[in-house]
């Protein structure tokens, strides 16, 4: 009787949860016809998404069959693929959770993804997504299905993206994919040059590459401030740029203008304040756009004497470049 109760209470339990089928609705564009196949594989250790709560009720987000088979499917939908690219897309974490407030959840949704084109001689890194978003309760009650969305969203802008970079020189063996961010990094110029070579670097590929821009040489104000690379008549503003090399120290640009870029064993960071690299006036207004021109000296014309106050008490953090993305890498309580 009792194994018959509980059977009962498990198969309502069942009936009880709902299922928020991830909608593959959106396929993304290849206007460029980059891909002629396109490959899913699935390294995330459990396969299982999650699931959060939609009107007091448990709902599980989750794909139709599996993320290999409805991956690759959603993405033979665009059109018959006319190009010269064999794309593999590495599924590394897909979780979906929540956190419950006193009248209210707010779900996160957790993606990260890497796109890479499969040569005769391995792996070629394209692109990385590494991303989180969230949906309040109070703003739509139906949060399973909008993080569902989201991520369909998400990967679709994400591999329309992969779509325009060009791949990396250096190659991935496919026993070696779990670890490829390893093994990519131990190959970056870089980090093994003894010397950094003087000039301006476009992209942060190019950056971690160390590969200039070729013929362009900085010119500096009379204060010995960088302010633009030259090449013959073509005069392009620093801000222009992800970062620059002179006298052999590299900078990064930020918005308020640059900062020295330094190494550990952990990779090459920049120290530098919440209000250096998302700058705002005493209002709370964002004034990034407008401080992008103004170079090293003059950060305080761009933020007020309220705003310059704050960061004043608040102490330079490290932090670090993804030499992956280009992206940083924020430190806890960075915020």
């Amino acid at each position: 009787m009792n194994k018959i109760f509980v059977f009962l209470l498990f198969s309502a339990f069942l009936s009880a949860q709902k299922t928020e089928t991830i909608n593959l609705s959106r396929s993304p564009k290849d206007n460029r016809n980059f891909i002629r196949t396109f490959t899913v594989k699935d390294q995330r250790p459990d396969k299982n998404i999650g699931s959060v709560t939609d009107h007091r009720k448990e709902v599980k987000v989750a794909f139709e069959h599996d993320a290999v088979t409805d991956l690759q499917n959603w993405v033979g939908q665009s059109k018959t693929m006319q190009g010269k690219n064999d794309l593999v897309l590495l599924l590394e974490d897909l979780k979906v959770s929540e956190e419950q407030n006193e009248q209210s959840s707010v779900g996160k949704l957790q993606l990260r993804a890497s796109t890479f084109i499969k040569k005769a001689d391995g792996y070629h890194f394209l692109y990385r997504k590494d991303t989180a978003t969230t949906v309040s309760s109070r703003v739509n009650p139906f949060v399973a299905q909008n993080l569902a969305r989201k991520f369909t969203m998400i990967l679709s802008d994400f591999l329309e993206d992969s779509y325009k970079r060009e791949a990396w020189e250096p190659s991935v063996p496919e026993q070696d994919l779990p670890r490829y961010a390893e093994v990519l990094t131990d190959q970056l110029d870089i980090l093994k040059a003894d010397e950094l070579k003087d000039g301006v670097y476009k992209d942060y590929q190019s950056f971690f590459n160390h590969r200039p821009e070729p013929g362009f040489v900085l010119e500096t104000d009379s204060k010995g401030v960088v302010t633009k690379a030259v090449n013959g008549k073509d005069k392009t503003a620093i801000r222009r740029f992800y970062a620059f090399v002179h006298n052999g120290v590299a900078y990064k640009i930020i918005p308020v203008g640059y900062a020295e870029i330094l190494k550990s064993d952990q990779g090459l960071f920049i120290e530098v304040k919440k209000a250096e690299l998302f700058p705002e006036s005493s209002n709370g207004a964002m004034i990034g756009v407008m401080a992008g021109g103004l170079i090293g000296g003059v950060i305080g014309v761009a933020i007020d004497a309220g705003a310059q106050s704050r960061r004043n008490r608040v102490p330079e953090q490290e932090v670090y470049l993804d030499p992956l993305t280009g992206q940083y890498i924020l430190p806890d309580g960075f915020k």
